[in-house]
């Protein structure tokens, strides 16, 4: 009978402050558990001038802190980004290399003393091979205004007439005359564009350097490394043979 008593008493007690005016600087609990020990816990009231403060340091601080949230977080998807970027680059790299590789073996000289059915069936094969690379599509586009356009066409065409020699001496030689232009075109240890001396590189290609000027600096990179590659894959042609 004296729990019931007490349970009653305590319904009371809470419909009586349900039904108190709220202070707006008062801070009630609403969170009752009829088990809970802390029932007859005095609310406890935040001081206005505290309370002010708070919500003044909220409205001078939130922007900032979300300002510099976002900028922290772009700045890791800017450097992903361009991490992406650049293995793109690296695909399209190899891919290329690919595409030299049987350009050059169409070319091979040694095709002219294999048989005809022999031949036939080595350019079936590169067919086979190239159309499988050609499933393979990567583009990494570089802003290029139509002035740069017109010099990576031409410095393009020069390496295709020079990969299609099938004189693999002559080709190397053409091909260290390119790389002497792209090395005469780079920055000297005092970071000068195009200041290094023809005397400390060899003879250069004039057309082929005036051609790689007009490029933009990416593709510069780019055409070094391919020539780099191609000359690699010509010396190892020029000993075997």
């Amino acid at each position: 009978m004296f729990e019931n008593l007490l349970g009653i008493f305590r319904k009371r007690r809470r419909c009586e402050e349900e039904h108190l005016p709220s202070d707006p600087r008062t801070s009630i609990n609403n969170n009752y558990d009829s088990n809970d020990e802390n029932d007859d816990v005095d609310d406890v009231e935040c001081p206005a001038a505290w309370n002010g403060a708070h919500i003044n340091n909220l409205q001078i601080d939130r922007p900032y802190n979300v300002n510099e949230r976002f900028v922290t977080i772009l700045d890791q998807l800017d450097a992903r980004v361009e991490k992406f970027r650049k293995d793109a680059l690296n695909l399209q790299e190899k891919k290329d290399y690919l595409l030299m590789s049987m350009d050059l073996i169409k070319s091979n000289e040694m095709l002219q003393s294999m048989t005809e059915a022999e031949r036939e069936e080595i350019m079936l094969y590169i067919q086979r091979v190239s159309s499988r690379l050609g499933t393979v599509e990567l583009n990494v586009r570089t802003v290029r205004d139509i002035s740069q356009e017109d010099s990576l066409s031409q410095i393009n065409a020069l390496i295709d007439t020079m990969i299609k020699m099938g004189d693999p001496v002559m080709a190397r030689q053409r091909c260290q005359l390119y790389l002497n232009a792209c090395c005469s075109s780079t920055m000297d240890p005092s970071n000068h564009l195009g200041t290094v001396h023809e005397a400390d590189i060899g003879p250069i290609d004039k057309k082929f350097e005036s051609a790689l000027l007009g490029c933009t600096l990416d593709d510069q990179k780019n055409i070094k490394k391919r020539l780099q590659a191609l000359m690699g894959y010509l010396n190892k042609q020029t000993v075997t043979n």
